[in-house]
């Protein structure tokens, strides 16, 4: 998978602790980096890649006061982030004591910087999720006010939800590797082990997919994803072949405000979901480089369109991607897009509203665009012979049991000859069919 590269970490390239207000001054003549300076040279930019020389040069119980110190700050390079090659190089250089004084002090930035190892992250995450929730529990018993009870407690809600959501099924990991608490809450969730996993695939939703009232189910629908990769793998490998890698990953991601009625219509929010699928990319490249995982999308309705938009860009590149009930984007062919061998796949229900629609620009489905077709509306599983269900409107993609779901577990897996593409029977099942990538 292409994508951006990895710049080399120089110690020296670091400004000296002492020179904290220099650095984080409004002074953007030059920039102490980690590499080169961010894309566009922008002031918080360069403020945010300063941020990361200053706290590669102070001790562990530094930390805490500097912190305390320069939270604005923090916040802001949280809103405009160091490229994820550069985060990954400063966190291999600090100290372990470093490491975990950050972790302690900000978990909130160490648990949502692109480029930190996601176990780190997940701990991080999982410490900023219970004091927010202790917090929140503190302020909801002395409030007087109604109004701000009520947000409290909506606000309580959606992190008691998040809480949920971690909950392990059958055993296997859930990691909380990114979490914004704020009135309009992101989060994303793992199924499996993203550091490790040879196939990872992103859930990306379209409008009202919110976190706090759809963040258990969307994990719910990650874990149902990951089952049916392993036991596709398990069918076509064997138990030699499903030990000899260390499988699949999933990843729950609402990673962007999604859209409501009222602001469904425009791109703002399309394009702030592209900027930050962009950036989980690019992390997940920046820690992976000399090891990438097959990786593919899976993009619903708005939030396909948010895909098409980081995939035109070609800052990245994924080697499958599925498109669902989408509007399309200016994109007019999968050979505009950053995938591997134009492997696109687009699903269409026959009673969606939004497909054939064109609202953004391009139709995926048309014949022209290029995509590969796989069936939605349910039929007999040639392999297992199992009957599955089908997908007649816009919100029914991601049904358990559906060919819906079962074509996109084998496009994650590098299996998209198996497809039902809702027209001919898929090709029979070997021990080659796999790429074993």
């Amino acid at each position: 998978m292409a994508g951006v590269g990895v710049m080399p970490v120089d110690a020296a390239a670091y400004q000296p602790a002492s020179a904290y207000s220099t650095v984080l001054s409004h002074d953007t003549t030059r920039a102490a980096t980690v590499g080169d300076a961010p894309a566009g040279n922008s002031q918080t930019g360069l403020l945010a890649a300063n941020m990361l020389g200053a706290l590669s040069q102070i001790g562990a119980t530094d930390v805490p006061a500097f912190v305390d110190s320069h939270r604005a700050a923090l916040d802001a390079m949280l809103s405009n982030p160091p490229r994820a090659s550069d985060v990954a190089g400063f966190w291999r250089l600090i100290d372990p004591a470093t490491q975990a004084s950050l972790i302690h002090s900000a978990p909130h930035v160490v648990g949502n910087l692109e480029g930190i190892p996601y176990d780190v992250r997940g701990r991080a995450n999982v410490l900023d999720l219970k004091q927010t929730i202790g917090h929140e529990r503190t302020s909801l018993a002395s409030v007087p006010g109604k109004a701000q009870r009520l947000e409290l407690k909506r606000s309580l809600d959606t992190l008691q939800n998040v809480n949920r959501a971690l909950a392990r099924h059958d055993g296997v990991k859930r990691t909380l590797v990114s979490l914004d608490t704020s009135a309009d809450a992101r989060a994303a969730i793992v199924i499996g082990d993203l550091s490790r996993a040879h196939f990872v695939s992103y859930l990306v939703p379209g409008m009202y997919m919110s976190v706090d009232e759809q963040i258990v189910d969307w994990a719910k629908t990650a874990q149902e994803l990951y089952d049916s990769q392993t036991q596709w793998l398990h069918r076509v490998l064997g138990p030699r072949g499903t030990q000899a890698t260390p499988g699949v990953a999933t990843v729950a991601w609402i990673g962007y405000q999604t859209p409501e009625l009222m602001n469904i219509g425009g791109l703002d929010l399309a394009t702030q979901g592209a900027d930050n699928i962009e950036r989980a990319l690019e992390g997940l490249q920046a820690l992976r480089k000399s090891d990438m995982p097959y990786v593919s999308v899976f993009a619903h309705s708005y939030g396909s369109t948010a895909v098409l938009l980081a995939l035109e860009r070609h800052n990245v590149s994924i080697d499958a991607l599925a498109l669902l009930g989408s509007p399309g984007s200016d994109a007019q062919s999968v050979s505009q897009l950053s995938v591997t061998d134009g492997n696109v796949f687009v699903g269409q229900a026959p009673m969606d509203p939004i497909v054939h629609s064109a609202f953004f620009g391009s139709d995926p489905g048309a014949a022209t665009y290029g995509a590969r077709t796989m069936g939605v509306s349910g039929g007999v599983d040639p392999i297992t012979q199992d009957t599955l269900g089908g997908s007649s409107g816009h919100n029914e993609y991601f049904a358990a049991g559906s060919e819906s779901m079962r074509n996109l577990a084998l496009i994650g897996i590098d299996m998209g000859d198996l497809v039902m593409d809702g027209s001919a029977p898929a090709a029979p099942v070997t021990e080659t069919t796999a790429s074993g990538r």
